[in-house]
């Protein structure tokens, strides 16, 4: 019985759902969820399925793409390569490099980062390790080869960079597939299922490798040593410990965020890592170092802890008043510190202690019904911490401007 042709309608190519379309004799319609839609002549080569992308709609026609899928099916019938029908008009029709489109993705992506410095990063690991391997090449002819050959001589030894760059190679592919540039459903950068056959997982060839932390029982005689400091890093430093933030959530800090009389800084949205806002409540020490920074406010300085020139205080600065007390610790190792202890010293479940370091829930289901910040219960323990990390709640500041 002969193949039916012809059974899309024009209609039917603009309206059809997400899905592969048939259109007979070995044309297909492929609608992604993204809707970009795309031909694809799909055919049997030595027992194996084998697909051709013919191009998007919006640059092939349906009568365009069945007469192409006409000169495929013939050359299939006379055992030469289908894919050479549209050879030489791929090589005359002008085309997207794998460069122009990582460019136009990180334009795309830009409104959604944080700060500029994300699309610098992107820009420049694709410069640096992918551009000149594929940087000229169109993003339908780079092959598993060309990303092994990225990736293989890094794997091991730039194991966090390699990743990086492969994930960015994974995105540019997977924006030049929606906009009908390759086929998407064979990504040669994807790990699941492609790259993860030929390499190794990244956790078996590197360690991970975690920020210094001291142990919580050294952090009083840390706290110590720095109230006996006279500049601001170490104003900040102490503020850090004391309210288990992130070291830039605190050297970020602007006046307008905190209210004093009810004893709580807000952190907004844009600020945080998991960009949502996080409210902290302040203990008397922690309040204690705000008002102290208030007398050393200078005009116009919207930054709490202002660093040279009132500009953002450096975490530089900061590690550097810390490892001149301990040398072998990070500022943000004191979240783990503060961690450890809410286990081994106090009682309060994992749910208060993980929402005073602004951790995601990782269990939607949970998070979904557990809608709680548990703010007085994380009062009680940051006021339990402070008393901790000082003794008696209260410290003594010998503060000079910075």
């Amino acid at each position: 019985m002969a193949t039916k042709l012809h059974i899309l309608s024009a209609r039917k190519v603009e309206t059809a759902g997400p899905g592969f379309h048939s259109d007979g004799g070995n044309l297909y319609l492929r609608v992604r969820d993204s809707n970009s839609r795309a031909w694809v002549f799909r055919y049997k080569a030595a027992g194996n399925v084998r697909e051709i992308g013919l191009g998007p709609l919006h640059t092939r026609s349906l009568a365009e793409a069945r007469d192409v899928a006409e000169a495929m099916r013939k050359a299939v019938a006379a055992g030469t390569d289908p894919a050479d029908v549209i050879r030489p008009q791929e090589a005359q029709a002008p085309g997207k490099t794998f460069e122009q489109c990582a460019t136009e993705l990180i334009e795309a992506k830009r409104p959604g980062w944080k700060n500029a410095k994300h699309a610098q990063q992107w820009g420049n690991t694709l410069r640096d390790y992918a551009f000149p391997a594929i940087g000229n090449k169109l993003p339908a002819e780079i092959s598993l080869a060309d990303v092994k050959a990225i990736l293989l001589p890094m794997w091991a030894t730039k194991t966090e960079t390699a990743q990086r760059v492969r994930g960015r190679i994974e995105a540019v592919l997977d924006y030049a597939a929606v906009h009908g540039l390759c086929d998407g459903t064979r990504n040669p950068a994807r790990w699941k299922g492609t790259l993860d056959k030929v390499l190794p997982a990244p956790r078996k060839v590197t360690k991970p490798e975690h920020h210094a932390a001291a142990p919580y029982q050294d952090v009083p005689r840390i706290m110590a040593a720095l109230a006996e400091k006279t500049h601001v890093s170490a104003l900040c430093l102490q503020f850090i410990v004391l309210t288990a933030a992130r070291s830039g959530e605190a050297r970020g800090a602007r006046w307008d965020e905190f209210d004093l009389d009810a004893a709580t800084w807000t952190i907004p949205a844009h600020r945080m890592k998991a960009a949502r806002p996080h409210r902290v409540p302040l203990s008397a020490p922690a309040i204690e170092i705000i008002n102290t920074m208030t007398a050393l406010r200078r005009p116009g300085v919207d930054l709490v802890f202002p660093g040279g020139r009132d500009s953002l205080l450096s975490d530089v600065a900061v590690n550097k008043t810390l490892h001149s007390i301990a040398p072998d610790v990070t500022a943000h190792g004191f979240r783990s510190s503060f961690r450890v202890w809410c286990e081994e010293q106090t009682s309060y479940p994992r749910s208060v202690t993980e929402a005073a370091l602004a951790h995601v829930n990782a269990d939607r289901v949970e998070a979904a019904y557990q809608r709680s910040d548990l703010f007085e219960r994380r009062r009680e323990l940051m006021r339990a911490w402070a008393d901790f990390c000082t003794g008696t709640g209260k410290i003594i500041h010998l503060v000079s401007a910075a």
